[in-house]
């Protein structure tokens, strides 16, 4: 049954799929960035998980509304109107420069005239959209593999997060880094950050704990679990607490198979150990629990006035 609720998602084999596909976030995250209020710490921005993929949320247009779905069942982007025009676009391989013209091309002809800076933000060496032919991958088993762990992380997230009655974002999927996330907040501010760019400034200006899962992650780990050079390339639910209280890294957590990496200065619990428990919904609320409750208790955060009582 687990198999089935949380498939396997084996980077090496979805690798292509995963580049292609977070650029195609990124051109419609880059549309609601446009076309909302900023929000603070850039709540406004991320997209959502859906019964069918991920959604940008009604978002306004003059005097109409209109929104935009990764339909990871039927393999379609469609574009919906309050009046009741609706465009689709095939999910299929295709370029990224394709995509985004097609995108572009059927919010003209919805009457919607959106201009978004076409560059990709939080990779290496971005290309810009109309000029990437290089990604241009699209397997539709593991998009849909995907979307259904987002699914079964959502429920497990938006049940830790009911547990805190603090300051919380939603369960959000940044479409910048490509992960699904939540983010409690102690409700003090964060020492500014030098060198901090005008996004991080934003993000963490305030001192958070933040869980979450990428479905790709390069960081060291436990020797019988990483590369030849030390690495793991693998889905996996992470933690970090932002400033970092001193001794973080010293602290025991649960379950057994989560880790701290010095590399990203993170606590670390692959997905396949989640995917391969008896419950994995348990083992994924005790990992964010524990990490959590050490991080909480090193930066000194008032739970009692934070956390909502549980029933013993």
């Amino acid at each position: 049954m687990n198999s089935d609720l949380w498939p396997a998602l084996p980077l090496d084999e979805w690798q292509a799929t995963y580049a292609t596909l977070h650029m195609w976030t990124q051109v419609v995250g880059k549309i609601r960035l446009v076309q909302t209020p900023l929000v603070n710490h850039w709540w406004n921005v991320p997209l959502y998980v859906t019964a069918r993929g991920l959604t940008t949320s009604a978002m306004p247009y003059l005097d109409r509304t209109f929104e935009i779905d990764f339909d990871f069942i039927d393999h379609q982007l469609l574009i919906k109107c309050d009046d009741g025009a609706v465009e689709t676009i095939a999910l299929a391989p295709r370029s990224v420069a394709d995509f985004y013209r097609e995108v572009m091309h059927k919010l003209h002809e919805l009457s919607i005239e959106v201009k978004i800076w076409p560059v990709p933000v939080e990779v290496e060496n971005p290309i810009p959209f109309e000029q990437d032919r290089e990604n241009a991958s699209y397997d539709p088993e593991y998009a849909n593999r995907f979307w259904r762990i987002l699914v079964r992380a959502d429920k497990v997230l938006e049940e830790f997060r009911s547990r805190f009655i603090g300051k919380c974002s939603p369960v959000h999927f940044y479409w910048g880094s490509f992960d699904l996330a939540v983010t409690r907040f102690s409700g003090r501010r964060a020492p500014e950050r030098e060198g901090a760019d005008a996004i991080t400034r934003e993000a963490y200006s305030h001192e958070v704990i933040s869980h979450g899962f990428w479905p790709g992650i390069r960081t060291s780990g436990p020797t019988e679990r990483s590369n030849s050079d030390g690495t793991i390339d693998a889905p996996a639910f992470y933690s970090y607490v932002a400033p970092e209280p001193a001794e973080l890294n010293q602290e025991a957590v649960r379950p057994n198979q989560a880790f701290y990496s010095s590399e990203i200065k993170e606590f670390i619990l692959l997905y396949d150990d989640v995917r391969k428990a008896d419950s994995p919904e348990a083992m994924l609320l005790d990992f964010l629990q524990s990490t959590y409750e050490v991080g909480a208790n090193l930066a000194f955060w008032d739970r009692s006035a934070l956390e909502r009582a549980r029933a013993s």
